[in-house]
C-alpha cells in the first residue's frame, strides 16, 4: 500500500470508527459492536479500501492486542486465584469443550460431512473469544464478578486446548493413520517445556531485570523490557503451537506479585486499547457480505445451532457446578460466539485439504457473524439473568494494594513515600485507615514493601496509573513529591480525573503553594514554612507567651493565606532567592 492510499484508508477508518462507535455506545449496544461495523464498512466485501490479503495482515498484527489484553489481566489475578479456579478451570471447561464439540460435529454431520472433518468444525466452534468476552467484562467492570470469574475460567481451558486441537488437524487429514507415541509426545513435551520456561522467567528473571532499570530510573528501558518479556513469553507459547495470548498471561501473572505490576499496567494499556480497537474492525473486515447473500439460509441456521448449542451446553454445565441461574444465563451467553483462534484451525485445515474453500469461507463467516452478535447476546443473557437472579452476583475480593486476604477499600493514595510520606501512611496505618503508596525510586520502594507496606513503584503524574490503579472511588490524595514541577503535574492530572477527590499536598515553599493550589489541590502546606511557624510558637510560649494567644496568632497567619510573612524569603520563588537563607 503506497503511503497516498494508506493515510486515504487510515482517515476513513478513523472517521468511520469514531462516528459508529459513537453512534452504538449512545443507543446502549457498546463500542464492540460499532467497531466491528465499522470493520465491515470499510472491509474488502463491501467495496472498502482494503483487500482481502490486507485484512489478514491486519488481523494477524492486531492480535498482538489479544496478547497485550491477556498480560494485564494476568497482572490482576495472583497465582493463588487462578489456584481458586481449579475446580472451573478443568472441571467446567474441559466438559464444555468435549461436550459441545460433539454435539456441534453431530449437527454439522448431518450435512454430508465425514466425521473428521465434522471434529474439526465442532472443536473449532467449540471455543469462545477471549478478546470479545474479557474486553467487554473489563469494560462493563465486571471481571472480578462470580460470572466473570467462571468464564474467564472456561475461556482459559480453552486456550489450553489449543494445542491438541492443533496436533488433531493432521491426524484428521491423514485418513487412517495415527501418529507414533513419539510424534504424539513431541508438541505435548515442547509445549510444557516453554510453560516451565515462561513461568521460571517471569518468576525470577524478568522482575531482576525491571528492579535494575527501576533503580537507574531508565523508565524508556522499563517500559520496553516489560514489553520485550510479554511478546518473548507469547512467541514461546506460538512456537510450541499455543495460543500467545496464553503465553502473556502467564507472564502477568507471575509479575503480578511484583510491586512494579501497576506501573507496568499503566505504560501497556494505551497500546492495548489502540491495538484491541483495531482487532475488532480486522473481525468486521472479514464478514463476507457475498456469503451472506449467496447461502443466507444456510449461513443463519449454522449461528443459530451453534449459538444454541453453546449456550444449552454452558448452562447446564454451570448448573451442574452450582453456579445458580442467573450466573448460569450469563455465562452461557457471554460464550456463545465462536473464538478468534477458529480462523487458525480453519485455516490449517484448508492447507492441509480437510475442508474446501467453501467450507473455509463459511466457517469465517460464522466466527465473525457471532461476534458480530455477541453484545446483543450478552444484553440479552444479563436480562434473563436479572430475571432468574435469585442473589445478587458474588464479587471477589480486589488482588491489589495489599498483600493480605483481608483486603479492604483504600481511601487515601500517598504520592510519595519520602520522610513525609511514610509518617502520614504510619498515623493511618495506626488509625485503621487503609491506604496505598506510590514513589518512584525504586530503591525506597523495595525497602518498605519489604517491610510490609502497601507502596508500589509508580507516578502518580503518569495518568495512566490512575486508571491502572482503579483509584477512582478512594477519598483523599496526599501528594508530598519533592520536585515542584512533579507534584503539581501530578495534583493537575488528578484534579482532571477525579474531579470529586480531595488532594492535599506538601510544598517546600508559598510560590510552589501557589503553584499546587492552581493546578487544583485542595490545601497545600509550604513545608518549611509551617517548620517556622512551629518554631515561632515554640518561641513565644518560652517566653511566656500563652498557648490560647499562640495558637490565635498561627491561625491568623494561615487563614491570611500567610500574608504576613509573603514579604520575606518565603514569598519569593525558589529561583530568584538564595536557598541557603
Amino acid at each position: 500500500m503506497d503511503p497516498k492510499s494508506f493515510v486515504d484508508s487510515a482517515v476513513l477508518l478513523l472517521v468511520v470508527a469514531a462516528i459508529a462507535v459513537a453512534v452504538f455506545r449512545h443507543f446502549g449496544l457498546g463500542s464492540v459492536l460499532g467497531l466491528l461495523v465499522t470493520g465491515v464498512i470499510v472491509g474488502p466485501h463491501t467495496m472498502g479500501p482494503f483487500v482481502t490479503a490486507n485484512v489478514e495482515d491486519v488481523r494477524q498484527f492486531t492480535e498482538l492486542g489479544v496478547v497485550l489484553l491477556l498480560f494485564l489481566i494476568g497482572l490482576e489475578m495472583k497465582p493463588r486465584h487462578l489456584w481458586e479456579l481449579r475446580r472451573t478451570l478443568f472441571g467446567l471447561g474441559s466438559l464444555q469443550i468435549a461436550v459441545s464439540a460433539l454435539l456441534i460435529a453431530s449437527y454439522f454431520r448431518f450435512f454430508g460431512h465425514g466425521w473428521g472433518t465434522a471434529l474439526l468444525i465442532g472443536g473449532s466452534f467449540a471455543l469462545s473469544s477471549t478478546a470479545f468476552v474479557v474486553q467487554m467484562l473489563r469494560d462493563q467492570g465486571e471481571i472480578a464478578t462470580h460470572h466473570g470469574q467462571t468464564a474467564f475460567a472456561v475461556l482459559l481451558m480453552q486456550d489450553l486446548a489449543v494445542v491438541p486441537l492443533l496436533a488433531l488437524v493432521p491426524v484428521l487429514a491423514d485418513v487412517g493413520s495415527l501418529p507414533s507415541d513419539s510424534a504424539l509426545w513431541q508438541p505435548i513435551g515442547l509445549a510444557a517445556a516453554m510453560v516451565t520456561l515462561v513461568i521460571l522467567g517471569g518468576r525470577y528473571l524478568v522482575p531482576r531485570i525491571l528492579d535494575h532499570l527501576a533503580r537507574q530510573n531508565n523508565r524508556e528501558a522499563f517500559l520496553l523490557a516489560a514489553m520485550g518479556a510479554v511478546f518473548i513469553a507469547a512467541w514461546a507459547m506460538h512456537h510450541a503451537g499455543m495460543s500467545m495470548a496464553l503465553g502473556a498471561f502467564l507472564m502477568g501473572m507471575m509479575l503480578s506479585t511484583s510491586r512494579y505490576s501497576l506501573q507496568i499496567e499503566a505504560g501497556m494499556e494505551p497500546h492495548k486499547g489502540l491495538l484491541m480497537s483495531l482487532f475488532f474492525v480486522a473481525v468486521g473486515m472479514s464478514l463476507d457480505v457475498g456469503v451472506l447473500l449467496q447461502h443466507p439460509f444456510e449461513l443463519g441456521l449454522h449461528v443459530l445451532a451453534i449459538i444454541a448449542i453453546k449456550v444449552g451446553v454452558l448452562y447446564l454445565l454451570c448448573l451442574a457446578f452450582g453456579t445458580g441461574r442467573s450466573i448460569a444465563l450469563r455465562v452461557s451467553f457471554l460464550l456463545s460466539q465462536g473464538g478468534e483462534f477458529g480462523f487458525v484451525l480453519f485455516a490449517a485445515a484448508k492447507a492441509l485439504g480437510l475442508i474446501d474453500d467453501l467450507v473455509f469461507v463459511m466457517a469465517v463467516a460464522i466466527i465473525s457473524l457471532t461476534m458480530l452478535l455477541t453484545p446483543m447476546l450478552v444484553k440479552l443473557g444479563n436480562h434473563l439473568a436479572r430475571r432468574a437472579a435469585e442473589a445478587p452476583a458474588d464479587v471477589h475480593q480486589s488482588f491489589r494494594y495489599t498483600g493480605h486476604d483481608n483486603e479492604s477499600a483504600v481511601r487515601v493514595v500517598i504520592g510519595g513515600y519520602g520522610r513525609v510520606g511514610h509518617t502520614v501512611g504510619t498515623i493511618l496505618a495506626s488509625s485503621g485507615i487503609p491506604y496505598v503508596a506510590f514513589d518512584s525510586d525504586a530503591v525506597l520502594v523495595a525497602r518498605w514493601s519489604a517491610e510490609g507496606h502497601p507502596v508500589y513503584y509508580g507516578d502518580l503524574a503518569d495518568p495512566q496509573l490512575l486508571i491502572a490503579a482503579s483509584l477512582q472511588h478512594v477519598d483523599l490524595v496526599l501528594l508530598t513529591i519533592d520536585q515542584r514541577h512533579t507534584a503539581v503535574r501530578a495534583a493537575s492530572l488528578i484534579r482532571t480525573q477525579l474531579p470529586q477527590v480531595v488532594i492535599v499536598a506538601r510544598a517546600r515553599d508559598l510560590a510552589s503553594c501557589d503553584a499546587l493550589l492552581r493546578a487544583g489541590a485542595s490545601k497545600a502546606y509550604p513545608e518549611t514554612l509551617e517548620a517556622s511557624l512551629r518554631l515561632a510558637a515554640e518561641t513565644l510560649e518560652s517566653l511566656g507567651v500563652s498557648d490560647a494567644e499562640t495558637d490565635m496568632l498561627l491561625r491568623e497567619v494561615r487563614s491570611a493565606d500567610y500574608a504576613l510573612v509573603r514579604s520575606g524569603p518565603e514569598g519569593v520563588p525558589p529561583a530568584t532567592r538564595d536557598d541557603s537563607s
